[in-house]
């Protein structure tokens, strides 16, 4: 009897990207707040996975900590820019953007984005991810404790960011 045939990891590593690469673009989208720019993070991990995947080792978990750094990286670039430029007092959204968001959900993000990134890690991780506190932790490389008070913290300010308005 012969053995079945091995998954070469460049087949294993597409059929990863068809499985998760929606998700993953919706977790960079919380995170960076545009669909663009987390295309493009997504895009990146993917290419620097290319080459490195190893077969039935590399895990989800390891895959959304890259795109979480990766929008780490994007926004401290953000950060230096807008540290030199005149700063923007309100961000247009793309017409296609703006059609596709609703104005309560368009709220949401907002007040999401003005928290603080650990926070909003957290809180996306978390709820929109469903992820467990242990799986939260791992992704974010803190402590479970770490992650109920950041997330707690974090549920405080959301609401009082937001008000009535939800």
């Amino acid at each position: 009897m012969s053995a079945p045939p091995a998954v070469s990891p460049d087949a294993e590593l597409v059929a990863f990207y068809r499985d998760h690469r929606l998700n993953l673009v919706r977790l960079a989208v919380l995170l960076v707040g545009d669909r663009e720019t987390a295309e493009d993070v997504v895009q990146d991990v993917f290419a620097r996975l290319h080459g490195k995947w190893r077969v039935g080792i590399t895990t989800l978990a390891y895959v959304r900590t890259c795109v979480l750094n990766g929008s780490r990286s994007i926004l401290r670039r953000r950060a230096v820019a807008l540290r030199r430029v005149e700063r923007v007092t309100e961000l247009v959204d793309s017409a296609e953007t703006a059609a596709l968001i609703g104005e309560s959900r368009r709220e949401v993000l907002l007040a999401l984005s003005r928290l603080p990134r650990r926070q909003r890690e957290a809180l996306v991780l978390r709820y929109y991810l469903d992820l467990s506190d242990a799986e939260t932790a791992e992704i974010m490389r803190v402590g479970e404790s770490t992650v109920r008070s950041t997330t707690a913290r974090a549920l405080v300010r959301l609401h009082r960011e937001l008000g009535d308005t939800v």
